[in-house]
């Protein structure tokens, strides 16, 4: 999963670097979002969309890989991300409220 802008093509990312100068694209698993957005977004992302990828269509190879040693693992894209194996696009506020409810004890 991946967070990008709602109204604009994505030429970078929404802190403002290429994959060129990143090496490559920061991914998310879904229970890592919402830690990983409010650590960049603070304001709850507001304007940014989930991307769900199907690593299934992903050409370039993804690896799982920690900041530091021993570290929770990310998974990052070493290379473009197609259109085509992003398969659902979700405001990220939305995402949270659904979240929210699959968390709730029934």
């Amino acid at each position: 999963m991946g967070c990008g802008p709602r109204d604009r093509d994505v030429r970078e990312s929404t802190r403002g670097r290429t994959l060129q100068e990143e090496g490559f694209i920061h991914l998310s698993l879904p229970h890592q979002l919402p830690g990983v957005a409010r650590m960049l977004y603070g304001d709850g992302g507001r304007g940014l969309v989930v991307l769900v990828v199907d690593p299934a269509r992903l050409a370039a190879p993804v690896r799982y890989e920690a900041m530091k040693p021993g570290g929770e693992e990310f998974p990052h894209l070493y290379g473009p991300l197609p259109v085509s194996a992003v398969v659902e696009v979700r405001p990220l506020e939305d995402w949270y409220n659904d979240r929210r409810e699959e968390d709730e004890p029934q």
